[in-house]
């Protein structure tokens, strides 16, 4: 007897703590939307990014993902960075001070978002690029960066935008890194100082974002599931993070050049 076809919507229903998830995860998760997913309020949307912004800067998180993303494309003479779902942009901005022959992408998907990268410090920035890009379906050639980063944003994404941004960021990049908040109760300690640095809003986004946000497990089951032969590791990291690294077993980087980015989408 033939073994029954597998279910193509099996993967998409796994829980974000992973396919052996506990009750207690279970129950933890939550469907509920972030106000910066919401369509028709960009007030809203531009306070909660201001909150995140404070909160990052507050807990040191754009240093940590600064590092984390320089580690990964290590001694690169030019390297490459394309930044996915930027927001305000300053990690790309603290890439480009602390490397001064780095080149970054800064993009969101977000066409409101991405205007306003233009009209701040990146749209003027000789190194910088500020682009509408959708991290699912990424317009870029196969090798054309050394280093794609995620940072604070997986979580927003269904588990099947997370099997497209496995596949395209593993194509466009050497290497995928994501960072995004470490899945257990125990961090919801810090949904007061969001409260503080962002308000009500910042709270509510933040709150939702905690129990959202994507475990270890499910990470490591859904770039099993993706269909791209990928590597992947995942670990902790202090305060709060999970770090997670993808690289294909064969990769072929697009050639370098070392001139200045002027161009514009």
């Amino acid at each position: 007897m033939n073994a029954p076809p597998p279910d193509p919507a099996a993967p998409f229903a796994m829980p974000r703590g992973g396919p052996a998830a506990a009750r207690w995860d279970r129950l933890y998760e939550t469907g509920r939307a972030e106000y910066i997913d919401l369509p028709g309020d960009p007030a809203t949307t531009r306070r909660v990014l201001r909150g995140l912004d404070r909160f990052q800067r507050l807990t040191l998180g754009y240093r940590t993902c600064a590092r984390l993303t320089a580690a990964e494309f290590g001694p690169a003479p030019y390297p490459r960075v394309l930044e996915l779902g930027a927001g305000c942009g300053r990690l790309a901005y603290r890439i480009l001070r602390a490397h001064p022959t780095a080149r970054v992408t800064a993009s969101d998907v977000n066409p409101r978002v991405v205007e306003e990268l233009r009209a701040g410090p990146l749209g003027r920035h000789p190194r910088a690029r500020c682009a509408v890009l959708d991290a699912t379906a990424i317009d870029a050639p196969a090798g054309a960066y050394d280093v794609a980063v995620m940072a604070m944003s997986l979580h927003h994404l269904p588990p099947a935008g997370v099997l497209a941004l496995l596949r395209e960021g593993t194509r466009v990049a050497r290497t995928l890194l994501l960072v995004d908040g470490w899945r257990h109760p125990l961090c919801l300690v810090s949904v007061p100082l969001m409260f503080l640095t962002g308000g009500p809003a910042q709270a509510h986004d933040g709150l939702i974002s905690l129990r959202k946000v994507y475990g270890a497990a499910a990470v490591r089951a859904l770039a099993g599931m993706c269909g791209a032969p990928l590597r992947v590791h995942t670990r902790f990291a202090l305060p709060g993070y999970l770090v997670a690294t993808a690289t294909r077993s064969s990769y072929a980087p697009a050639p370098a050049v070392p001139t200045r980015l002027r161009t514009r989408k």
